[in-house]
């Protein structure tokens, strides 16, 4: 912004400059020739009183003498068959044409130009006085103030590039800190406040932005009491259930360990709805993935399903929170256990490219009878993993990566969820590409 309106000011007051000083050169140009034309015929004229008394050379050259034309060689009177007194450089022809005129003439001439000013003495004779004006007097001191008009030009371009760069600096600051304090306001930072500064409409900008942040404060903080709250309200009926659990005996052991299980999630969900509204945006993949299939596993185990995780031994680091990377593990795992028989085998790979982070779940069931419509309406129908897409492909897609249905080698369906990376988020020490 600064730029442009640097580059404005110059366009505007680069051409009111040259709507007012170029025809004010040109009249200082034309003024200096008319001063040095009348001089000259002022210098002609004090000769006239001379003609009327004498026309003798000696007496005439006496007269010149006296006047600065004359005293630099630039004086001539012509009198009518007689001698030329002094420097003549007119044409004679032009002089002669001259004496017949009752006003003076010019002449122009090599260098500059010749004033003819014709002098009546009796009836039958006249003269003529000559002043030569050199171009070089025509213009003099026309550079020097050309040289003050330019000067005068430039002051006023760098002045106006400098109250346009004040104003636009004020409007620059105002607008900045505006977006550092909406995106400190994105990342989470409930209480980023700005004062408001710089023009009416930013000042009213910043007002309106400070009463939307207040706003998103309250109803953050009335959510996250809402959802603490229903989940204490869940510890009741779990409770009577784990005595329930407890007088079944030895055989209600896995419904324990669900429930104890459950009653985990219970309290990390009262957690985190008491924690602040900034969490980390990042989170270990490997490790949410080892999580996750040591949840999983206890079900696999009365399923009898074979399972494996490949690829999450050393740390993955991917741009989401842990509990979003989680809930879209959970749907896709869920898929599996909904949607093909016990006794099905799966697996679950991480592989970390060099701008992205994959996490492939596959698994040996009938697979997905079509792709397209499981990822547009976020469900598989009668197919292998197709509830719960629509949850991993929006966390995809908050990266700017893509989720995609396959067949896996297993010989059923392979969902592939694909993480993009920030330069920031990748690895340092060249692991990319990693698939263990």
């Amino acid at each position: 912004m600064r730029r442009t309106l640097a580059v404005l000011m110059v366009a505007v007051t680069s051409m009111v400059a040259l709507a007012f000083l170029v025809p004010l050169a040109l009249v200082v140009k034309e003024t200096a020739r008319s001063r040095a034309l009348s001089d000259a015929e002022r210098q002609a004229s004090a000769l006239v009183p001379v003609l009327a008394l004498t026309t003798e050379a000696d007496e005439l050259g006496l007269a010149m003498a006296r006047t600065e034309a004359g005293r630099q060689g630039r004086l001539a009177i012509h009198v009518k068959d007689g001698p030329t007194t002094g420097v003549s450089r007119a044409p004679r022809g032009e002089v002669a044409r001259a004496v017949a005129r009752t006003s003076a003439s010019r002449v122009e001439l090599p260098g500059g130009y010749a004033l003819l000013r014709p002098v009546a003495l009796d009836e039958d004779r006249g003269a003529v006085i000559e002043v030569f004006v050199p171009a070089g007097e025509l213009t003099r001191g026309v550079t020097a103030s050309w040289a003050v008009l330019s000067g005068v030009a430039v002051v006023l371009v760098l002045g106006s590039v400098l109250v346009g760069d004040r104003l636009g600096a004020r409007v620059v600051r105002a607008a900045r800190r505006l977006g550092s304090a909406a995106t400190a306001l994105g990342e989470g930072d409930l209480g980023e406040r700005i004062h408001p500064d710089g023009p009416a409409e930013l000042v009213a900008a910043a007002t309106a932005f400070n009463a939307m942040a207040a706003r998103v404060t309250r109803l953050l903080a009335a959510e996250r009491e809402l959802a603490a709250d229903l989940s204490h309200r869940l510890r009741t009926p779990l409770t009577a259930l784990r005595l329930s659990l407890d007088q079944l005996g030895p055989p209600a052991e896995p419904s324990r360990r669900a429930l104890a299980r459950l009653e985990e999630e219970v309290d990390t969900i009262i957690t985190a709805a008491r924690r602040p509204a900034r969490a980390p945006r990042s989170c270990d993949a490997a490790e949410v993935l080892r999580d996750r299939l040591t949840f999983w596993s206890a079900l696999a185990e009365d399923q009898s399903r074979p399972w494996r995780l490949t690829g999450a031994t050393l740390p993955v680091s991917v741009p989401v929170p842990a509990g979003e990377l989680t809930a879209a593990v959970d749907a896709l795992l869920g898929n599996v256990f909904r949607h093909t028989a016990e006794g099905t085998a799966f697996g679950v790979t991480l592989h970390e490219g060099e701008d992205a982070v994959g996490i492939l779940v596959a698994d040996a069931g009938p697979g997905i009878r079509d792709p397209d419509a499981a990822l547009e309406r976020g469900a598989s129908g009668a197919g292998s993993t197709g509830l719960g897409l629509d949850i991993a492909r929006r966390l995809a897609e908050s990266t700017g990566g893509s989720l995609r249905l396959d067949r896996s080698s297993l010989g059923g369906a392979q969902v592939q969820l694909w993480l993009r990376r920030t330069p920031l988020d990748r690895p340092r020490g060249g692991r990319s590409g990693r698939r263990g």
